[in-house]
């Protein structure tokens, strides 16, 4: 089964990883199960290779290969019991992955200074506490 990345921030038309680039493999998943626990393989362990990956422009596969700790991107489900749902839960968060991945980075901050107003307000909480902790101190016999 193909996963599907949806459009957005650098993928504008999403992306369709096919099947034949999806690496699975299944295992005894660890936690609760009941009878089943030990002889089904729920794990789902999926692997992409995104260097390799034939669907992403060259531009794409800079922005992730540089994004990545490696090219090879690997999933890993065990938070459902069957196996059907860890696949597809696994499918989901490498597509998300990738999309992260392949998002572009936020614009750069624009430095301001504060307002006027703002200053105020700080240095008038400031007084406030001064005074606070001013009257924390030792009574004096008048």
């Amino acid at each position: 089964m193909d996963v599907r990345v949806l459009p957005g921030p650098g993928v504008p038309e999403g992306l369709l990883i096919p099947a034949g680039e999806l690496v699975e493999r299944f295992s005894r998943s660890p936690g609760p199960g009941g009878q089943s626990v030990n002889t089904t393989d729920s794990r789902v362990e999926l692997e992409w290779d995104a260097g390799s990956s034939t669907n992403l422009t060259d531009a794409q596969r800079s922005r992730l290969l540089s994004r990545l700790p490696s090219p090879v991107l690997r999933v890993v489900a065990t938070e459902h019991r069957s196996q059907h749902r860890n696949r597809a839960a696994a499918r989901e968060r490498l597509a998300e992955r990738v999309r992260s991945a392949l998002a572009p980075p936020p614009p750069k901050r624009r430095p301001t200074r504060p307002t006027r107003g703002s200053k105020e307000r700080r240095l008038e909480a400031k007084k406030q506490r001064g005074e606070t902790k001013s009257l924390r101190g030792r009574v004096r016999d008048a």
